[in-house]
């Protein structure tokens, strides 16, 4: 039997991607008691986007972790699409912090998908949460984002293949609220929409008897 966790981390590579893909899960695990901690690794900084975006998604992401009932977020600031030029022990030092300092039992962190930062980050977490001590999470799982994971070569590249769910079907309503907190980030359909997010949850579901899940791929449990 799996030991009813009290603490649960969330790396996110960019703000949204916590909501995409671990939205309701948040707000269920909150719901039940379990403190949530988000680090939010990159954001939307020169040279890419104009210093006024960030102000912008950082006001975005606060307002929709509060939604979910998150109890403590963290933004390291690093330009977007650039976390791989930051030197890997520096990276690494990083995650590693605030691991330590939230002590999660469970971490929720990006599968290796499209998009380099969510590579880089994965890599980087994955060290982060190495069981080298008796504080090590006890569970590890990777989730899926909309708009890149699914953009993985079938075959060549590593295939989003879930093996964990979550039933979340009471907690969509705030999961779509959050989604809707991040106005700059949220388009139309058929990409990174609040319409195309319920469509996948209600499929995860379907595979599994529920009304909706969140899925994802185990990277470790101990119990």
């Amino acid at each position: 039997m799996i030991k009813f966790p009290m603490s649960m981390m969330v790396i996110a590579p960019h703000p949204d991607d916590e909501v995409l893909g671990a939205g309701a899960t948040i707000a269920r695990f909150a719901d039940e008691g379990i403190e949530v901690s988000v680090l939010i690794v990159s954001g939307h900084l020169p040279p890419l986007y104009a210093p006024e975006a960030f102000e912008t998604t950082r006001r975005e992401a606060e307002e929709s972790l509060k939604i979910l009932g998150a109890s403590r977020w963290e933004f390291l600031q690093i330009p977007a699409t650039m976390v791989h030029q930051i030197p890997v022990a520096e990276l690494n030092g990083k995650i590693n912090r605030f691991v330590r300092e939230t002590n999660p039992e469970v971490v929720l962190l990006p599968f290796p998908d499209r998009h380099i930062d969510h590579r880089t980050i994965f890599d980087a977490s994955v060290v982060a949460c190495r069981p080298l001590h008796d504080r090590a999470p006890r569970i590890v799982l990777a989730y899926e984002t909309l708009s890149e994971t699914h953009w993985n070569v079938p075959c060549i590249e590593p295939t989003f293949a879930p093996d964990f769910y979550v039933d979340t079907s009471s907690y969509m309503d705030k999961k779509q609220a959050a989604l809707n907190a991040y106005a700059s980030q949220v388009h139309s359909a058929p990409s990174r929409s609040v319409d195309a997010c319920m469509a996948l949850a209600k499929f995860r579901g379907s595979q599994n008897g529920c009304e909706y899940a969140e899925a994802f791929k185990v990277v470790r449990i101990v119990v």
